[in-house]
């Protein structure tokens, strides 16, 4: 997949809904496409997504549960 498919503003939006478990998480500043995932760069370290958790943000947010918002939450690397 290549980055500019990926919608930035589902990115944004993850980090936002995340920071409400996680005050660390930060900013949105940039992020890179692997095969095994996303990884998103933000003003105080990085997280790791799924291509499919940024799929689910994007298409219907109300998908994904709080306790899988509290498990991402927790994925978060502070720099």
């Amino acid at each position: 997949m290549l980055k500019s498919s990926l919608p930035t503003y589902a990115i944004v939006e993850l980090l936002i809904r995340l920071s409400q478990y996680n005050h660390l998480i930060g900013n949105y500043k940039n992020h890179s496409i692997f095969d095994t995932g996303v990884v998103v760069k933000t003003s105080s370290g990085s997280i790791k997504f799924s291509l499919s958790i940024i799929q689910r943000q994007f298409e219907n947010p109300d998908a994904i549960s709080e306790s899988e918002l509290v498990t991402l939450a927790q994925l978060f690397k502070q720099s």
